[in-house]
């Protein structure tokens, strides 16, 4: 098959176009922007467009279909070229079901956890030798792409993503994807520039919960999913919570019957995650033996608590929280992991909900848990994204903490890192992206260093 990329260089989409190439697949793209690593993967395998920019001359009637990304506009050249000839026009979840509609789907859905969730399932798959296609959000250790599609598998494995299908369909990603086995993780308010009430984001994860078709798997922690599964009408329900676990010496162990198993992820929110997955590997046939056995070895998707720096007593990691219950969470987390240490969590507003005046509420008491809470914003970003101004202040209230650090300048801010001095002391860098151009695993070996 020959296809065409419309926005090639996007993180899900540049991972599709080397999978289908992979695949044996003719690849073509474009894009008005791609940056590294997409650039240089695309590079690798021969997928890079020799030139930045829409270029309708590459949209032939030879072409078997187009793939539209979300970061194209409704008035792309290429997209409007592509409606012209009469192809075959796919957003990027409607090819993936198209891919998937004749195996076993397993989706995973929720405003937080659902990265970590999908990669926990595909990790255990793995190791117990069960073939499975997959989409993950997130590059996994071991991983090459994260989108992998073939002819054999039975199984495809795939995150659920809320967010708006394309340009030209405003439906939420998953509720194309059709699911046998469903999961949320949980429901907290995102996205507020197209769902602008909680009540129409719930929206979202109600129809999708009543399109699986077999077993359906939720968080009864969270109580807002659990009043809306409660009036769900599935095969099979199951309602999951933590899983029991003990810390001893930095080290989380789950219990189980068999015994105690020592994990290498930590944090109550991972501990959920990790029972969510444990019941979508049961409805696939994965025994809690071969499951316990798995993920022991599971060192958890890019980005999401991840070690980036570490000596005797100093320990420093980044993390893509942004929104409020992922902020929380996440805090928690490393509060349980390193009760002795001095907790200093910066985090960077950076989405669109993060920056809008009407959300930043949200985040109030959100950093309690923390002994030093900083964030970090730019106004360039918020014009960026033509949203009305938001101040310091706004942001100070917002959070409702006394002693909350305000940055916009990415040097104060590492300076002021670097002014830190405790015995312990434990660093939690949070964002969705970079802190104003900030290398993290470079400055967290300063860190290190430094302390």
């Amino acid at each position: 098959m020959k296809i065409h990329f419309i926005a090639i260089g996007g993180s899900a989409m540049h991972n599709l176009a080397i999978a289908l190439h992979l695949k044996g697949y003719r690849i073509t793209g474009s894009d008005d922007e791609i940056f590294n690593p997409a650039k240089g993967r695309l590079e690798k395998y021969g997928l890079l467009p020799a030139a930045i920019g829409w270029n309708p001359d590459k949209i032939t009637p030879d072409l078997d279909a187009v793939i539209l990304g979300m970061h194209a506009r409704i008035d792309n050249p290429e997209l409007l070229r592509a409606k012209e000839l009469g192809l075959t026009i796919y957003s990027y979840p409607e090819f993936l079901y198209e891919q998937s509609k004749n195996k076993t789907r397993v989706v995973v859905g929720g405003s937080h956890g659902k990265t970590t969730i999908t990669a926990m399932i595909i990790h255990v798959l793995q190791f117990n030798h069960v073939e499975c296609d997959y989409m993950v959000g997130a590059q996994l250790a071991g991983f090459e792409v994260m989108v992998k599609l073939s002819e054999s598998a039975q199984l495809m494995i795939m995150e659920g993503d809320e967010y708006l299908t394309s340009p030209i369909d405003r439906r939420s990603k998953f509720h194309l994807y059709k699911p046998n086995v469903g999961i949320i993780s949980g429901i907290a308010w995102d996205h507020i520039n197209v769902f602008p009430t909680f009540d129409i984001y719930i929206d979202q994860f109600r129809i999708f919960a009543e399109m699986i078709d077999d077993t359906y798997i939720y968080c009864a922690d969270d109580p807002v999913l659990k009043i809306m599964s409660e009036k769900i009408d599935t095969p099979f329900k199951i309602a999951y919570t933590v899983h029991p676990y003990v810390i001893r010496a930095g080290i989380t162990y789950l219990k189980t019957e068999t015994g105690e198993i020592p994990l290498q992820i930590f944090g109550k929110h991972n501990l959920a995650n990790l029972n969510a997955a444990r019941f979508a590997c049961h409805a696939i046939g994965v025994t809690d033996e071969q499951f316990y056995a798995a993920i022991q070895s599971f060192k958890g998707a890019s980005k999401r608590l991840e070690l980036i720096g570490k000596s005797k007593e100093t320990v420093v990691y980044k993390d893509f929280a942004h929104s409020p219950s992922k902020l929380k969470a996440t805090i928690q987390a490393v509060r349980e992991q390193y009760p002795d240490y001095h907790l200093i969590a910066c985090m960077e507003l950076h989405t669109f909900s993060s920056l809008s005046e009407t959300f930043l509420k949200e985040y109030r008491n959100v950093m309690d848990d923390a002994d030093t809470a900083m964030i970090f914003f730019e106004h360039k970003a918020v014009e960026h994204k033509k949203l009305p101004p938001i101040t310091e202040e706004m942001v100070y209230n917002s959070f409702a903490r006394r002693d909350l650090e305000i940055f916009n300048d990415s040097e104060l801010l590492k300076t002021r890192l670097l002014e830190i001095k405790h015995q312990k002391s434990v660093f939690l860098l949070m964002s969705s992206g970079d802190f104003g151009g900030i290398n993290l695993e470079d400055f967290a070996t300063v860190l290190v260093e430094k302390q």
